[in-house]
């Protein structure tokens, strides 16, 4: 049973934990923090296990992370409003091809990382982009602007060629 409080304590700060950390770094991780986040997880299986090398231990660690990942799961399905909470919200970072500094430094991004993932959804410009949106799981959705720059239909005169 110490195996389960210690798993179910170790799964709520790390809840935490990637919540502070925020949707875009999440979404970019560097090869450095990929690796750090593996040596924490080992560092965490042994906060969690002491030294009980056993299946016994393991299996109750990983089920009850599992546990609390589908109940949190099942929260949210149920009781929407925990959503935003639990999961977070989508934000605008551009609007009619303007930043919102705002949003911006509240996810603490840049320029030139918006710059760089408009340009991976091939988008030329800033101008372009009616919204743009930092997803919850640190994704960028852009949404151009209507093109109306169609060519005028030809006004019928009346006159045969």
């Amino acid at each position: 049973m110490d195996i389960v409080l210690r798993a179910t304590a170790m799964f709520f700060i790390v809840f935490a934990l990637l919540r502070l950390l925020g949707k875009r770094e999440l979404g970019q991780m560097t090869p450095f923090e990929v690796v750090s986040l593996v040596v924490m997880g080992d560092l965490i299986q042994q906060g969690i296990t002491h030294n009980d090398f056993s299946l016994t231990g393991a299996t109750l660690a990983i089920g009850t992370f599992a546990f609390w990942t589908v109940t949190l799961g099942w929260l949210v399905y149920l009781f929407p409003r925990l959503k935003r909470s639990l999961e977070g919200e989508p934000r605008v970072i551009v609007r009619d091809g303007k930043l919102l500094a705002d949003n911006l430094r509240r996810d603490r991004m840049t320029l030139s990382e918006v710059e760089s993932e408009m340009r991976l959804a091939g988008i030329g410009s800033m101008q372009e982009v009616a919204w743009g949106i930092l997803e919850p799981q640190g994704k960028i959705s852009f949404i151009k602007k209507e093109r109306s720059d169609e060519p005028a239909a030809q006004q019928d005169t009346g006159a045969t060629a």
